[in-house]
């Protein structure tokens, strides 16, 4: 793999909005068709008219009852009120249609088959108690969404991203059973020959090697062509939830996670995808910073449920019985590893929004301080009250975001939250050489969380996600030092965010966040 960075447009690299664009003039056509079917049906029959008004009046009030994040309430309201028939048209597609019904019930099948053979581990919460309380409640938290505690599992931080791919390859080429890969977006060029080539080898060898990407993630990446080429090289190739110019909401839960599991006994994660600018092998943003972790121990049995997880529900046709089985691999503690893990993932479907929580949790517990690296800083509002919070007790509240956008208009609702986080003693940091896409969260030198999860409202409510949650294992020094590293390289914004916007942008970022559960 080459070492070499070139720089080319932005516009050569292309983003999961732009690649379906063809898909949302389909699905935009199909809307169109409805509406004016509803609005013509109105005018020549004033009965329908009304219905619908009263209809609609019903729902928000219906909405408004609801335990959802304020955030989605408000724009639900706005919609339906501003547009009934559309509005109308989109939640209950959103809320009552059958075929989501039908692919929660197969991803709760699909989770009672695999999450029900792991080893909780529940006399391991007890010790970590017994360290700390505080720390140990997320721990509890997610232990109840069938994620154990492990203890005696080494964790290596990687500050580069390339550094952890390389290491990826080398684990590869040792593998003896199963090689297991999901990425969001898997690129087939540069960076993913020399993975190729150690899939290639292994699979001849007779280890089942299967790899897992998003539709919309590759979506101009991986052709059929590819998929066929992998095939036909003993490689079992998975798209998630493919993408068909037909109205479904389930279009917009998209698989973000990255696992990369060899033998059920190593495994990876981290914040990159495979692909050239990950790895500055293009640099289209200026310099790409991202990170991952590498995990050997008990731990990486829940790594292995994740993936087999994924693997059995994109397939909606697959029967029961003809999934990829999860069977737990024994694997000693390493020895000398110190601390606790809990990994752990996210689901749109189960309404219960684990990555968010998990944030929620380590910022209200922190006591010295609480530092984040995301791309995008799109927060809801518990979120934010509760950096806000955090932040007048005393707890140095750090956050760092991009330098230079991939997507500007996102990138201008991320610098609409920094006033009302700097004036409440939040601190943003900006990494000057380029684009941060790192999702990494510090506190108090005792625990941290290294994953997918961004702080936006894409990865916390509408994509599957997975993380690490640490506490006291060795590698969390490393991760604060490339925070302190990183800090050193990025210009401290706080001081020009701490005044008051005039009328005009105060009016224009409140429009920005309306939209915020969209983004």
């Amino acid at each position: 793999m080459s070492s070499k960075r070139t720089v080319e447009k932005k516009s050569s690299i292309k983003n999961s909005v732009g690649r379906i664009i063809i898909f949302g003039l389909f699905v935009l056509a199909e809307i169109a068709v409805f509406v004016v079917l509803l609005i013509y049906l109105g005018n020549i029959f004033p009965p329908i008219d009304i219905a619908v008004r009263v209809l609609s009046v019903i729902v928000v009030l219906g909405i408004n009852s609801r335990d959802h994040n304020g955030a989605f309430k408000l724009i639900w309201v706005i919609a339906i009120l501003a547009l009934p028939v559309p509005g109308l048209l989109f939640y209950v597609l959103n809320n009552f249609s059958s075929s989501k019904h039908k692919i929660k019930k197969r991803l709760a099948q699909v989770d009672l088959m695999v999450f029900s053979h792991l080893n909780y581990n529940d006399h391991l919460y007890e010790k970590m108690r017994a360290e700390d309380p505080a720390r140990a409640s997320n721990a509890k938290y997610l232990r109840n969404f069938n994620f154990p505690i492990y203890d005696g599992t080494d964790i290596k931080y990687y500050p580069v991203a390339y550094d952890c791919y390389k290491d990826q390859i080398e684990d590869i080429k040792k593998a003896k059973k199963f090689v297991y890969i999901e990425y969001h977006a898997i690129e087939t060029k540069e960076a993913f020959e020399p993975l190729h080539e150690a899939l290639k080898d292994r699979a001849a060898a007779g280890v089942d090697c299967r790899v897992l990407y998003d539709d919309v993630g590759s979506f101009t990446f991986i052709s059929r062509q590819f998929v066929k080429l992998l095939e036909s090289e003993g490689i079992k190739c998975n798209a998630f939830n493919p993408a068909y110019p037909v109205l479904s909401l389930f279009m917009n839960n998209r698989d973000h996670r990255k696992i990369m599991v060899v033998d059920g006994k190593v495994g990876y994660t981290g914040g990159y995808n495979i692909a050239d600018e990950y790895f500055n092998m293009v640099s289209p943003y200026g310099h790409w910073k991202d990170n991952g972790i590498k995990l050997v121990g008990p731990a990486v049995q829940s790594l292995t449920a994740m993936f087999v997880e994924m693997w059995n529900f994109a397939d909606l046709k697959t029967k029961a019985d003809n999934m990829l089985m999860f069977e737990p691999v024994e694997i000693d503690p390493v020895p000398g590893a110190k601390g606790y893990c809990v990994p752990y993932c996210d689901s749109p479907l189960d309404n219960e929004p684990t990555g968010e929580n998990v944030y929620l949790n380590m910022i209200n517990n922190a006591q010295d301080y609480c530092w984040f690296m995301t791309p995008y800083l799109v927060l809801s509002d518990e979120l934010a009250r509760a950096l806000q919070i955090a932040s007048k007790r005393g707890v140095d509240v750090r956050i760092m975001t991009p330098g230079i956008p991939d997507k500007k208009f996102t990138y201008h609702v991320t610098r609409s939250y920094y006033n009302m986080l700097v004036t409440s003693g939040v601190q943003i940091f900006e990494y000057t050489p380029g684009f941060n896409h790192a999702k990494t969260c510090i506190c108090d030198d005792k625990c941290a969380v290294v994953g997918t999860i961004n702080l936006d409202f894409r990865s916390l409510y509408h994509h599957f996600e997975n993380a690490v949650y640490m506490f006291k294992t060795d590698c969390i020094a490393d991760i604060k030092d490339d925070f302190v590293n990183s800090f050193e390289e990025c210009r401290n914004v706080t001081e020009k965010y701490s005044r008051s916007p005039n009328v005009v942008v105060r009016f224009l970022k409140s429009i920005l966040r309306l939209w915020a559960p969209l983004l």
